[in-house]
């Protein structure tokens, strides 16, 4: 028989229960042997007259006495104690049987999961004890792990088909061009253009994809690089790249950037800056507001991207930090992949931070960053010592 932790549940309580048995045995033996001293006062050669008329000298008689009720005690007494362990045993088996049945229920659920079958749950409905507390955890465990099967499935389709698009264009326009045998220079260059924009589209979403899946990998704080950076430099320098998109919309720009010292991956804060910025601009309107913000204090630092533009609906902000989501937006043929605020969640995650929006009244999104300080975070200096010939 395997140790199983039912067999040692039993073991133990069979031991303890057969000890603690043995030990009162032994007391009452020993209590009977000091106690049953009835002719200790007489004097020496003293008799006796039992009753069957015969006389016996007071000690022998006594000590016979002692010796038979010792001898009964210990033979019924432990007759009793094998008795009981035996039930005792049984029933302890049995009860942990019952208390472990959970478990069971359990490794089975888990031998059974797959990923078509992660629908299963234990629903637990005993005592609300420490094997609940374990069924109610495990069935809570499947639940994020069907949310994230399910969120895997998701992106892998919302990938293929966005990447599938730009491609299909691409197809499409050179069999329609080469099928034309009276295509000229101008149609060519005219396809050529637009395999030039389709492809430009999938290499910003493989790059995209890149980014996060890069940024998801270092989740948890495990940056490569972790290094002092400035977010306000970050929020700068990309603001600076849309700057020509900015003023072609016509957007009233507001900026309040303090210093905003952190320790971190530069490139993923170059690129959570830079997606949050140009999301700020490609879905705000003519004659809009963009406001930016950084400070430093009590430990922390946060970023704040803000602009007028399309209406959110507040149950829809959570789901905008997930890959492919692009709020109201999704089906009116709007740029971008709907990557950029999934990416902003890998890269606060991987520096241990967090982000959340607020829709704005009137339309538009607040979205705020708030990430650890430099002086509450390590600097990492990754080094790379490559071993000499004969070392």
């Amino acid at each position: 028989m395997r140790p199983t932790l039912r067999l040692r549940l039993t073991l133990l309580n069979g031991i303890l229960l057969i000890g603690a048995g043995a030990v009162l045995v032994l007391l009452a033996w020993l209590l009977v042997s000091e106690s049953l001293h009835p002719v200790d006062e007489l004097r020496e050669g003293s008799t006796l007259t039992l009753a069957d008329g015969s006389t016996r000298d007071a000690l022998t008689w006594q000590a016979d006495m002692v010796a038979q009720a010792s001898r009964e005690l210990l033979i019924n007494g432990f007759s009793a104690l094998v008795a009981i362990g035996i039930i005792g045993i049984a029933g302890a088996y049995a009860v942990a049987g019952r208390a472990l049945r959970p478990l069971h229920s359990v490794t089975q659920t888990a031998r059974r999961l797959g990923e078509e079958t992660l629908d299963q749950r234990i629903r637990y409905s005993g005592a609300d004890d420490e094997v609940a507390e374990l069924a109610r955890t495990f069935d809570a465990m499947l639940d994020r792990l069907a949310a994230a099967f399910e969120s895997q499935k998701r992106f892998v389709a919302n990938a293929s088909h966005e990447l599938r698009t730009p491609l299909a264009v691409m197809r499409t326009e050179i069999d329609v061009t080469l099928s034309d045998d009276e295509a000229d220079v101008a149609e060519y260059r005219r396809m050529a253009k637009v395999v030039r924009n389709a492809s430009e589209r999938a290499n910003g979403l493989v790059d995209a994809l890149l980014v996060l899946a890069r940024s998801e990998a270092q989740s948890g704080r495990r940056l490569v690089r972790k290094v002092p950076a400035d977010l306000a430099t970050s929020v700068y320098n990309a603001l600076s790249a849309v700057r020509v998109e900015a003023d072609r919309m016509k957007l009233e720009v507001t900026t309040d950037l303090e210093p905003a010292p952190v320790v971190g991956d530069p490139s993923l804060l170059d690129r959570l800056a830079g997606n949050l910025i140009e999301n700020a601009i490609r879905y705000n309107h003519l004659l809009g507001r963009l406001w930016l913000r950084t400070e430093s204090a009590n430990g922390q630092t946060r970023l704040i991207v803000g602009n007028t533009g399309y209406e959110v609906e507040p149950a829809d902000v959570p789901g905008l930090f997930e890959p492919f989501r692009r709020g109201g937006w999704e089906r009116t043929g709007s740029r971008g992949s709907g990557l950029g605020l999934s990416i902003v969640r890998a890269v606060c995650d991987a520096h241990g931070g967090t982000v959340s929006a607020v829709a704005q009244e009137g339309g538009g999104l607040e979205v705020t960053v708030v990430l650890p300080a430099a002086d509450t975070t390590p600097v990492v200096a990754a080094t790379a010592t490559v071993p000499r010939p004969g070392r």
